[in-house]
This record gives C-alpha cells, sequence and structure tokens, in this order.
C-alpha cells in the first residue's frame, strides 16, 4: 500500500472540520434552548378590577411625573385609542424612559449621553400587552403579558394557552410588607399604617390577602430576554429584580393613592393623564439638534440611517469636549503681570556664533 501524504491530511482536516462543525451545532441548539428568562408575578390588592381600572391610569401619570426631573424620567410621545381585531378597542401609548443617570457608572461610560428604553403599550384592559426595547442594544427585550382578576392570585393556569418547555417561577409580592428600595419609602405609603378615609380600607394586617374583601389580582407574565454570552443570565436576573422592584412600589402607590381617585370617571382620568403627560414633558424638555454640521439638504437614506443605528435624540448643550471652560479666579498670590528676562541680549553675549552659520549672509572678517 503506497501512503499518500496530501490525502492522509487532507483526511485529518475534514476530520478536525466535522468535529468542529458538530461541536457548533451542538452549542447552537443549547442557546435556541435558553433564549430567555421567564417569570409569573402576582400583586394582590385591596380593589376591584373595575376600580383599578381608574387606579391604575392614575397611579401611572402620577408616578411618571414624580420620578421625572430635567433630561430624565419618562417622555410620552404617544396616547390614543386603538382597534385590535382580535382584543376589540383598547388605548396604545409609546413612551421613552430616560435614564442615563440612572445606570452604573460602567454602563454610563458606553452608552450614549441621552440614553432611553422605548416603551409599547396596548391597553385592552383587563388584559394588557407591553414591551420595551432599546435601540443601542438590539438583543435586549421585555415583553410584559398582563390579566386581571377578582381573586386572591389563586389561579394557575391564567396564562396556559400556549404549552411552555420549561415551568415558569411564580413569585407573590406583597404591597404591605415586602421591602421596597429605601430611596421610595415614604410613611405616606406604608400599607401597615395607611387607612382609607372614602373607601375605609386598610390597615393591611399581615394575613390580608386571607381576610380582605374586595380585593383583585394582577397576574403579570414578564419575558426578559439579553442574548449576549456570558452575559445572558446574570443581566436577565438583574433587569427581573429591578422589575420586580418596580411592580412592588406601582402597586402600593395605587392604593396609598386611592383617595385621590377612587372618585374620578374615565373621562376625569384621561383629562388629569393627558395634563400631567404634558407637564411631564415640559419637566423632561425637548432635545432640538445642538450642533449643526452642515447646512447641505441629505438625502433621503443619509437622513434616515441605516436599520440599525439608534435613534437618539440630542441634547441641546454642546458635549462636555466642546464646551468652553470657565474662567476661574485669579489667586491672590499669582502676579498680575510677569517679566521675562532678555534673553535675547543674554544669547548675543554668551554665544558667538562662527560666520559660517550666518545664513544668507556675506562673510565678515573677524
Amino acid at each position: 500500500m503506497i501512503f499518500n501524504k496530501k490525502t492522509h491530511f487532507e483526511v485529518q482536516r475534514v476530520r478536525r472540520k466535522s468535529a468542529f462543525e458538530q461541536e457548533k451545532e451542538h452549542f447552537l441548539c443549547v442557546r435556541v434552548v435558553k433564549t430567555m428568562l421567564m417569570k409569573e408575578y402576582r400583586i394582590c390588592m385591596p380593589l376591584t378590577v373595575e376600580e383599578y381600572r381608574i387606579g391604575q391610569l392614575y397611579m401611572i401619570s402620577k408616578h411618571s411625573n414624580e420620578q421625572s426631573e430635567r433630561g430624565e424620567g419618562v417622555e410620552v410621545v404617544q396616547n390614543e385609542p386603538y382597534e385590535d381585531p382580535e382584543h376589540g378597542s383598547g388605548q396604545f401609548t409609546e413612551k421613552r424612559i430616560y435614564l442615563n443617570n440612572k445606570l452604573p457608572s460602567w454602563a454610563r461610560a458606553v452608552v450614549p449621553k441621552i440614553f432611553y428604553v422605548t416603551e409599547k403599550a396596548w391597553n385592552y384592559y383587563p388584559y394588557t400587552i407591553t414591551e420595551y426595547t432599546c435601540s443601542f442594544l438590539p438583543k435586549f427585550s421585555i415583553h410584559i403579558e398582563t390579566k386581571y382578576e377578582d381573586n386572591k392570585g389563586s389561579n394557575d393556569n391564567i396564562f396556559c394557552s400556549e404549552p411552555r418547555d420549561e415551568p415558569t417561577e411564580v413569585c407573590f409580592v406583597d404591597i404591605a410588607y415586602d421591602e421596597v428600595p429605601e430611596r421610595h419609602c415614604k410613611d405616606s405609603e406604608d400599607l401597615r399604617y395607611f387607612k382609607s378615609k372614602k373607601t375605609e380600607r386598610g390597615v393591611l394586617q399581615e394575613d390580608w390577602i386571607d381576610t380582605q374583601d374586595p380585593i383583585m389580582c394582577s397576574y403579570k407574565l414578564v419575558s426578559v430576554k439579553f442574548e449576549v454570552w456570558g452575559l445572558q443570565t446574570r443581566v436577565e436576573q438583574f433587569v427581573h429584580k429591578v422589575i420586580r422592584d418596580v411592580l412592588l412600589l406601582g402597586h402600593k402607590q395605587a392604593f396609598a393613592w386611592v383617595d385621590e381617585w377612587i372618585d374620578m370617571s374615565m373621562e376625569e382620568v384621561r383629562e388629569y393623564e393627558r395634563a400631567t403627560q404634558e407637564a411631564t414633558n415640559l419637566k423632561i424638555g425637548t432635545f432640538p439638534p445642538a450642533i449643526a454640521i452642515t447646512e447641505t439638504p441629505l438625502s433621503s437614506s443619509a437622513r434616515s440611517g441605516p436599520n440599525s443605528a439608534p435613534s437618539t435624540p440630542l441634547s441641546t448643550e454642546a458635549p462636555e469636549f466642546l464646551t468652553v471652560p470657565k474662567d476661574r479666579p485669579r489667586k491672590k498670590s499669582a502676579p498680575e503681570t510677569l517679566t521675562l528676562p532678555d534673553l535675547q541680549g543674554r544669547r548675543d553675549s554668551i554665544f558667538k556664533l562662527p560666520s559660517f552659520f550666518s545664513w544668507n549672509s556675506s562673510p565678515q572678517p573677524e
């Protein structure tokens, strides 16, 4: 048998390639299975589903206004009626949540100065869909499906319209006894001591879910997806923790403010929503372009930009590296003028160059 060296190495190369392809396929299969982290949150409240229809709109508007400041907070881009062939009449809203200053320092170093998350919500109460995306992070998204029922959170099949490959973790949130972040703690919103004057509901004891009447439950199926190898699990778990804190605070405030909205009609709460949204947008401020690069009109393709480009607005303030430094007060110890020695005279007296260094001049006799 004649040994063909070229053929031998070709066979080895094909074998190595085949093993690599098998490993690649296994890796892709694993990545497909682990696509997102899903949890179901159940938040009970001493309200009826019909009452919370008003309370939800009031709470979201007031909470957004309270959490907004110059350049930070929630800007309402669109809020209008929406008709869906499956779910019927509803309300569509689109918001931009600016949170650059709320990011950790390492994140602020890599994201645009004006960084926001886009929220799109379809409200077909008592069923809603909410989606969060970020143009700067195309592989990041949050999907929330919500249903409301008049019970204590006992419906285990409320989201079982489609079978799931893995069981979903169920998290019960207690608006009275679960701790909110310290910066959001207010005595007026401590439901362990709060009692409504208009409804006479409260104070909520430790077993209030079993004894309260009326009672309702907000069921939220939350899916968080961040498809970045090495960071997916950690980021998805962190985002779920933030979402849980937001849900706890929002539902806690909805009942703590019940005396402010319980007598409102749908028309009145929509008017309050409109007025509060205008005030919130003014508080955040608008962001027209700050620097004109050229006066030559751009083509439509250049104006729209590629699909992958983040559509972040510009700030009215110049970037830090373009700002003119402010005049600093002069120290008292610093002299007003600085007198330099006569270097020219000293140079002529000390150094006498030979005649061959005198360019463009005739030699002078010594």
